[in-house]
């Protein structure tokens, strides 16, 4: 579902009304250049920084965002910054410089937005039933595995059954194959894991990345969990994907607070 223009997804998700998310989408909108075309908005992956801070200006007018994304340096791991009060809303002098080095983000303040680029890893975003609180994460396998999820709802202070989250675009379950090692440290967290890999051939298997999530997720005690349907991977019109092409481009997925 489209957020009114044609380089944005809606999240399909039952938030509160206060609270608004859009994830973009690789055209629509945006100036780069292949091969990232055209609406990259990640300062770290090869592409022109002024055609990336044209995007970055572009995306805040056409998703009227309130302030300016709290870019994050994403490592892969489970740190998680939280942008809260005055400071929070300064705008940056440098539109390209991360906030900081993290890869979840947490916020109750009005105004603020959170960011995360992904171009085949989970972004995953939260919010409390009772709009007071939001956050957003980057999940690939690593930081999954890690439990970027779960350090994110402690970062929110509110307890799983009052929280809801969304998946969006990522390397879906059809299209995502990993090698014995990936499996193995899902699989021997919990044996249970087991059931969201399907073989493919000899040491190779079809990775359910969204499911893997949806289950750390009910174990938070989380149940109610929407997306996780759009493959990045075999979706080369819509999506970045850096599995299928190496060099290109990365998305954004940005939840805010209506001031």
């Amino acid at each position: 579902m489209t957020a009114g223009h044609a380089a944005l997804l809606q999240p399909d998700w039952p938030a509160p009304a206060m609270v608004r998310a859009v994830s973009t989408l690789r055209r629509g909108a945006g100036v780069s250049q292949a091969p990232f075309d055209a609406f990259n908005l990640g300062a770290a992956c090869g592409d022109m920084p002024d055609a990336v801070a044209a995007n970055r200006a572009r995306l805040r007018q056409i998703a009227a965002l309130p302030s300016a994304p709290r870019w994050l340096r994403q490592m892969h791991g489970i740190d998680v910054l939280r942008f809260d009060g005055d400071a929070a809303l300064r705008e940056p002098a440098d539109p390209l410089a991360p906030f900081g080095e993290a890869d979840a983000a947490v916020t109750s303040t009005p105004g603020v937005v959170l960011a995360i680029l992904t171009a085949d890893c989970l972004p995953v975003l939260f919010a409390a039933r009772d709009g007071s609180a939001i956050a957003a994460a980057h999940a690939g396998w690593r930081g999954l595995a890690a439990g970027v999820l779960e350090a994110t709802v402690a970062a929110m202070r509110v307890p799983g059954g009052e929280t809801i989250a969304w998946i969006g675009p990522a390397a879906g379950a059809a299209a995502y194959e990993v090698g014995d090692a990936v499996r193995d440290v899902f699989v021997a967290a919990d044996g249970a894991a087991a059931r969201r890999f399907v073989a493919t051939r000899p040491g190779h298997w079809l990775m359910d990345l969204a499911g893997l999530a949806r289950d750390r997720l009910a174990a938070l005690g989380i149940a109610q969990v929407s997306g996780g349907e759009s493959c990045t991977l075999s979706d080369p019109a819509r999506f970045f994907s850096h599995r299928r092409d190496g060099r290109g481009g990365r998305m954004a997925t940005l939840a805010w607070l209506q001031p």
